[in-house]
């Protein structure tokens, strides 16, 4: 089953930004242990060590004018282990062709981080952004719930995430950190059971086995994706506490490759 797992959430950067952006990241906030180096080169290398088949590299545009630049980098290293997920901030004033030409350059999808992006999640101005994604029928990876490295402020807790669905049911939206970060009761209140994409990284470390358990058995199985965060999370270490759940072999092969592959179009 291993060399047949998608990790729906990594990061990585150029070789020349790699360095820079992981010092600044440690320098700004030390207490968030990281794995890898930052590399393209380092998370191949993990994943082969792990049995990953194919990772998605989920970069954000923090600025508008990051879009150029990321989309450049990730026509570079697309290949077929490596997907990778381009970014168009809400305040890029060409935002809609932004989102066309992703779509048009043959990407699957684009990240969106509220926190980084600064954004609530159902803002009345975020409304077209989602209508553009839709029309172009691209996957939006979300960051949900608080972030570790932010003031806990309501940007993307379940509420909105609901909001959003409502007016949006086509929207490919994929809740990350198994649908919002430190707010999990919310999600079992508000998600679970919704056909709500949920992607489970950075969250097994800080849920209880009972509660991880009964939130995946509780989920429509075709909606549940494998997914780490790396380099923020080892993904054998997240592979690991998956497994100690003991989920049945049908649900695991669709959290670990099934779904993502339905999802990606990968036959």
């Amino acid at each position: 089953m291993e060399n047949r797992i998608i990790d729906f959430h990594t990061h990585a950067f150029s070789d020349d930004l790699a360095p820079k952006a992981m010092k600044a990241l440690v320098e700004h906030h030390p207490d968030i242990p990281y794995f890898l180096d930052g590399t393209i080169a380092s998370l191949l290398k993990s994943m082969d060590a792990v049995g990953i088949e194919k990772s998605v590299i989920c970069s954000i545009a923090t600025k508008p004018k990051q879009y150029k630049p990321i989309l450049d980098w990730s026509k570079q290293i697309q290949s077929d282990r490596i997907i990778p997920f381009a970014s168009v901030h809400p305040a890029d004033e060409q935002r809609d062709e932004h989102i066309k030409e992703i779509k048009e350059s043959g990407f699957k999808g684009l990240k969106m981080h509220p926190y980084y992006q600064d954004f609530f999640l159902d803002d009345d101005s975020m409304m077209a952004y989602y209508e553009q994604v839709c029309k172009c029928n691209l996957i939006l990876v979300m960051h949900t719930g608080f972030d570790i490295a932010f003031e806990h402020i309501r940007r993307a807790d379940p509420e909105r995430i609901v909001n959003v669905m409502k007016k949006f049911p086509q929207l490919k939206l994929i809740t990350t950190h198994f649908g919002a970060w430190q707010q999990w009761d919310e999600v079992e209140a508000r998600l679970i059971g919704k056909q709500i994409y949920i992607e489970i990284s950075f969250a097994l470390d800080y849920l209880a086995t009972d509660k991880a358990k009964k939130l995946f058995e509780s989920h429509p199985a075709d909606y549940l994706l494998f997914g780490t965060d790396s380099p923020w999370r080892g993904q054998q270490d997240t592979l690991n506490l998956l497994e100690k759940l003991n989920l049945n072999a049908n649900l695991m092969e669709k959290i670990l490759h099934k779904n993502a592959k339905r999802l990606l179009g990968i036959s």
